[in-house]
């Protein structure tokens, strides 16, 4: 799937898309990565070692495919830069903690410079407690989206 979104960015057949690779509730197993066990049950690890490294194995191999697609794009020339110089591509989980059914704090990662509007090489906190949400008002907004709010937003992000 990734190698196809690659093709459509680079033929500019899209500039968006969604792609969920795994559901957290999934019952797909691992055989290809020595686990199998159920993506579901290795995310309620009990706080086992064992399992909380199986968890990681899994979300390793996701972020491996995501950064192969990253690359494809950060080495497909487009006008004055690469796909990935115009492009603002978002990573993340629905979960942070599967065993607490938390997801605070939400790992994401946004990756690309969205055609000059971000300055790249950051790592940034939101406020303790922020919505997602909030995220993707601050996104909209730096297309040029007048919205003042989003779902459950409370204000914007420092992007």
């Amino acid at each position: 799937m990734f190698d196809l979104l690659a093709v459509a960015y680079q033929a500019d057949l899209t500039r968006v898309f969604t792609f969920m690779m795994s559901r957290e509730a999934s019952q797909r197993t691992y055989p290809a990565l020595g686990i199998p066990q159920t993506h579901h049950d290795v995310s309620h690890h009990g706080n086992q070692p064992d399992k909380m490294a199986l968890h990681a194995k899994i979300n390793t191999h996701y972020a491996t495919l995501f950064a192969a697609f990253i690359e494809k794009l950060r080495t497909s020339p487009e006008g004055d830069g690469s796909v990935l110089d115009h492009s603002l591509i978002a990573f993340g989980a629905g979960m942070s903690d599967g065993q607490a059914h938390s997801a605070y704090p939400l790992p994401l990662a946004f990756v690309g410079n969205a055609g000059g509007r971000v300055t790249g090489n950051r790592y940034l906190v939101a406020p303790e407690w922020s919505p997602v949400a909030n995220v993707w008002l601050s996104v909209a907004g730096m297309f040029g989206s007048r919205l003042e709010r989003f779902g459950e937003s409370t204000g914007r992000v420092e992007l």
